[in-house]
């Protein structure tokens, strides 16, 4: 069965919460075909400015995270349970948005950028998969969603910023049009909702925010799993796995995905725990998933051809 969801008043909400009614209960193996609106719930592109003369849809309200479309339920779907979230298409429009320094954060004090913001507003060509900004700076687009996941447990609001072990603000690169990422359901239902559209980004996103964009088209697959349990994101992607890891430190973050990349090489390899650490040293790599969303991320990447 496939299904549609348009940014509206009925799906648009700022917040992950498990006391939302979802706009949409599907079965498992349904497709959802979502548009999205970018990050900001801007109404059409942002040349720059004080972010109070952003064009925004009228369903924005102050205090407002992400632009987020759903939340959509799951039948069958039970806390405990591992939800399978494949991304089938990725169509970004025509227009995106970067802006980096000019408010207060760690790492743009770091930077020496707090009180000077730029914006780089990008034209957008979903066909020749190229962005173009007003410097005349090009780039190669690699669409994805920086937020994709469900509510904690914990009733009452839940803030889009940062990323946890049943998704959210992730910001991982690599999930693209042909990837599964794989999910512990933390309520009954799952309550899945997407947003915060991205052309293209760096590992790190180091300046806060990548090309920020609204999606034509993001088409899901989902399916609820028993024979594969995770503790936190993993991905598969067409040529590797993925295990991302979250913390209060880059240290933490990286540590939390070996965990679950070694539990990973266990499961597929039949190995003992410490053959898994001694191969992971030789094929994994590690890479910083994002740096800038209040708990940061790594993952681990095991490649297809690394092992055999």
């Amino acid at each position: 069965m496939r299904h549609t969801l348009a940014p509206d008043d009925e799906t648009l909400h700022g917040h992950f919460s498990p006391d939302l009614e979802p706009v949409l209960t599907i079965d498992p193996g349904d497709t959802v075909t979502y548009r999205t609106l970018d990050c900001w719930w801007s109404d059409g592109p942002y040349p720059g400015g004080a972010n109070r003369d952003r064009p925004r849809a009228p369903q924005y309200r102050t205090g407002d995270g992400h632009a987020l479309v759903g939340p959509v339920a799951v039948r069958g779907a039970r806390a405990g349970q591992t939800l399978a979230v494949r991304v089938d298409a990725i169509v970004p429009g025509r227009w995106g948005t970067t802006v980096a320094g000019g408010w207060p954060s760690g790492f743009n004090e770091r930077y020496g950028v707090e009180s000077t913001q730029v914006v780089h507003a990008w034209e957008l060509d979903p066909v020749a998969m190229t962005g173009r900004n007003q410097h005349g700076h090009t780039v190669a687009l690699r669409p994805f969603m920086g937020v994709l996941g469900m509510p904690p447990a914990e009733p009452g609001r839940h803030s889009t910023t940062p990323p946890r072990d049943c998704g959210g603000n992730l910001d991982c690169k690599d999930l693209t049009a042909g990837s599964t990422l794989l999910l512990p359901i933390p309520v009954d239902g799952g309550l899945f909702s997407v947003g915060d559209g991205h052309a293209a980004q760096g590992d790190g996103e180091v300046g806060g925010t990548a090309i920020e964009c609204p999606m034509d088209e993001v088409t899901l697959t989902f399916d609820v799993r028993d024979d594969f349990p995770v503790t936190g994101p993993v991905a598969r992607t067409a040529d590797a796995w993925l295990t991302l890891g979250l913390g209060a430190s880059l240290d933490e973050a990286t540590f939390r995905a070996l965990e679950q990349m070694l539990t990973l090489l266990q499961r597929l390899h039949g190995l003992s725990r410490p053959d898994a650490a001694a191969l992971a040293s030789v094929v994994v790599d590690v890479r910083v998933t994002q740096i800038v969303n209040q708990t940061v991320g790594a993952h681990a990447v095991l490649r297809d051809d690394a092992l055999r």
